[in-house]
């Protein structure tokens, strides 16, 4: 379809826990997009060294766990009471620019997180009643990124009655064998699995489909396709 003369493409704001751009993820959220929108990037971590990461944002004991990753390629451990200020700060900044929807690039729980007006779309709040209404009472399984995150990506999902059994495997630091380790553990224990991180790509999906011979459902895909119907 040709688009009229003066036409102005909305824009989609995408912030990663970790640093921009994704160039990872973001071809996967575009593809959703199908040119309806211009994605524009921020991350929380943008322009901050891997050492001052490390040695400031990393979890302290009983803080939230969360893993992401770095334009250099690096994966970064991190405390979300640590990046949640500036998350918060990410989310104001593309709101001033003027854009109307913002999309969190990550599946983990953020309470208080705001804008003032813009749509902000926070997957931990889609994914889960979605997942129950599409399990409907099948054994569900989890992969999540680091082992550490067992209990709070499973307690995400306890209010809407689902109580999926969990794997570890990372989208950023884990082999090919380490994911296939996780995959295979729902053989015949599972009916559908889900990636549970926004880091996880079509090749993830493939794999866990492949080795595990049950349907697998790409977080940041299924986020991206009902976001798309937003802009």
């Amino acid at each position: 379809m040709k688009r009229k003369q003066g036409f102005k493409m909305h824009k989609l704001g995408m912030i990663t826990i970790g640093q921009a751009p994704r160039s990872d993820v973001a071809p996967i959220i575009e593809r959703a997009l199908e040119g309806r929108a211009e994605l524009v990037q921020a991350g929380a971590l943008d322009g901050l060294s891997l050492d001052y990461i490390q040695h400031h944002l990393s979890p302290s004991p009983g803080e939230y766990v969360l893993t992401s990753r770095l334009t250099t390629g690096e994966s970064v451990v991190i405390s979300r009471e640590k990046i949640q200020p500036l998350l918060q700060d990410k989310i104001t900044r593309l709101e001033e620019q003027g854009i109307r929807t913002i999309l969190l690039l990550c599946t983990g729980v953020f309470p208080g997180l705001h804008t003032r007006s813009a749509f902000l779309i926070e997957p931990d709040h889609v994914l889960p009643p979605v997942l129950k209404a599409m399990s409907s009472g099948r054994r569900l399984g989890l992969i999540g990124p680091l082992e550490e995150q067992k209990n709070n990506l499973k307690l995400k999902f306890s209010p809407y009655g689902l109580n999926p059994e969990f794997a570890a495997a990372s989208p950023y630091s884990g082999s090919e064998e380490e994911f296939l380790r996780a995959a295979g553990q729902f053989k015949n224990q599972a009916d559908l699995i889900v990636l549970d991180c926004m880091g996880y790509t079509e090749t993830h999906r493939e794999l866990a489909a492949h080795y595990s011979g049950v349907p697998v459902v790409l977080s940041n895909a299924l986020i991206g396709k009902l976001v798309s119907e937003m802009v």
